[in-house]
């Protein structure tokens, strides 16, 4: 929006001075996402820019490292591509893991919404200490407790370990949907003779369903991204994609760890779009105007 023509000179300064330091706050957290996505479509095995690819050349860009993704591994003892199977296992434990952290996160936070409910603050704390632990900690504290169980090493501890990380993110969005939620809309229901049950099935839930959508989205990411826990509570054949990228930056530094990373930056950003989607949508509906 432009400036009113009577606005001092000081602060029209300071007005674009604080729009060029956005920018370049802007730029330096986006331009290192922004290198690697060409970079994933080097036909060159270094993780530079060869001269033909500043020149445009078609010739210095390729799909390989993109195609390198389905290749039978190079790494004795997987069965499989290595990188298919890394997904498959991301994917697979993602999945059940968000699933069960936002039942679990949901439940909490209906329970710590409810003014009468006893140590609501120690238990929000509690939910919430997974996003405020440093993640070494939480990971050593997770291996210690699941070898005493014998869930160490298995799918189910690795799942169980993500399903904690990721219930905090669904704490913090239902809360947040609960916050915004009209009480009237419950009590109506329940003065026209609904059950408890069905207010909840039929006004609750619908109303706080773009809050649970957004928690479980960022609980499968969480998951998907996730490296320090799955080193600490994976065996050697349970890979994931971060781990498979982590031993090729230690071991075999290749190109396809840029084509798989180019990927999840796409993922990362439709999982913003469908945030704000929902966000919007969820305005509208309660009718408020999107800002």
């Amino acid at each position: 929006m432009a400036l009113p023509h009577y606005t001092p000179l000081a602060l029209r300064l300071w007005h674009y001075g604080f729009l060029v330091l956005c920018a370049l706050v802007f730029l330096f957290l986006v331009a290192p996402l922004v290198v690697i996505i060409p970079l994933s479509f080097n036909a060159g095995t270094y993780f530079t820019f060869s001269d033909a690819m500043l020149r445009l050349d078609p010739d210095a860009f390729s799909l390989r490292w993109y195609a390198e993704i389905f290749d039978p591994p190079n790494r004795p003892g997987v069965q499989g591509n290595e990188w298919f199977v890394a997904a498959w296992n991301s994917f697979f434990i993602a999945v059940i893991a968000s699933a069960i952290a936002t039942a679990l996160g949901t439940v909490a936070a209906l329970g710590l919404s409810r003014p009468e409910m006893p140590f609501r603050r120690a238990l929000t704390a509690l939910f919430l200490a997974p996003m405020v632990v440093p993640i070494v900690i939480t990971a050593a504290g997770v291996f210690l407790f699941y070898s005493k169980l014998d869930l160490a090493y298995t799918y189910t501890g690795l799942i169980l370990a993500h399903a904690v990380l990721g219930t905090p993110f669904v704490v913090v969005t239902v809360t947040a949907a609960l916050t915004g939620l009209d009480a009237s809309h419950v009590r109506a229901s329940l003065s026209m003779g609904a059950s408890p049950v069905t207010t909840f099935r039929r006004i609750t839930v619908p109303l706080i369903a773009p809050g649970v959508i957004t928690g479980a989205l960022f609980a499968f990411f969480t998951s998907v991204d996730e490296v320090v826990v799955v080193l600490f509570m994976s065996a050697q054949d349970q890979i994931t994609i971060p781990r498979l990228m982590w031993g090729g930056i230690r071991q075999e530094i290749t190109l396809t760890i840029l084509a798989v990373a180019t990927i999840m930056i796409l993922l990362s950003v439709c999982l913003l779009l469908t945030v704000e989607w929902l966000r919007r949508r969820n305005e509208r509906y309660r009718g408020i105007r999107p800002s």
